[in-house]
């Protein structure tokens, strides 16, 4: 029995339309008319899935940024927080990989088109605030939190970002994979254990007296992060 091709769903009609009409013409030479007129829709089904010619260019990263969130408010107490945003990051690489072909035809199109890069600036800074406000819940309370929060997710973003263009340049032909984890790792090893950790002026003070014992109870199983927060609370309380 013959197959016959499934027609691709319109929304992908209109993103295939949109660049072979950019890599023709330029992005700035194309109309919203002459992409809906390739793809052979109405002007109405191209707002329906885009609410402007430069979200055609990024037409996956809301789905990406829902998924992240989705990710980080699953977290539990058990994810040590900045594994936990790494590990958010790459969410983002994977949504880039799943298509490398595209994912580098953007990238040229977007270093052509000045609008195209504060856009999609835009977009990075939304995923940095992502993962900003999930570590500022979780170091609540903990001196400068706020400050190791935005600090973490900025490195994030940065790390990621080093290696999603090199990987970019290379025409998606190196490992992205590889370079991404050695970008994170490096976040990693520079910022767990000093968020975990970090303690107050006066636990050295304490620490002179050897009289001054602190006793601290923690459940079985606990990660070590978690008890060295509950030992720096204990240390900073009167």
């Amino acid at each position: 029995m013959s197959s016959i091709s499934a027609k691709p769903p319109m929304r992908d009609a209109l993103v295939a339309a949109a660049f072979q009409l950019f890599l023709e013409r330029g992005y700035e030479q194309t109309t919203v008319d002459d992409i809906v007129t390739l793809a052979g829709v109405g002007r109405r089904s191209f707002f329906r899935y885009f609410p402007s010619k430069e979200d055609v260019v990024f037409p996956d990263h809301e789905r990406c940024l829902a998924d992240m969130e989705a990710f980080l408010a699953a977290s539990g107490d058990e994810h040590e927080p900045v594994r936990r945003v790494c590990d958010a990051a790459r969410l983002v690489l994977r949504m880039y990989a799943e298509n490398p072909t595209f994912s580098v035809q953007r990238y040229r199109l977007t270093k052509e088109v000045p609008g195209l890069r504060a856009y999609e600036l835009s977009v990075v800074w939304r995923y940095e605030r992502a993962l900003a406000e999930y570590l500022r819940e979780r170091f609540a309370g903990r001196r400068d939190g706020t400050l190791q929060a935005d600090v973490i997710a900025a490195a994030v973003v940065a790390a990621h970002n080093n290696a999603l263009r090199s990987w970019l340049r290379s025409d998606g032909q190196s490992d992205a994979s590889a370079g991404v984890d050695h970008a994170l790792g490096y976040v990693q090893s520079t910022y767990a254990q000093s968020a975990a950790g970090a303690a107050p002026p006066r636990a050295s003070a304490r620490a002179e007296q050897p009289d001054d014992v602190v006793v601290v109870v923690s459940r079985r199983g606990a990660p070590l992060w978690r008890v060295v927060q509950e030992i720096e609370a204990t240390l900073g309380s009167d």
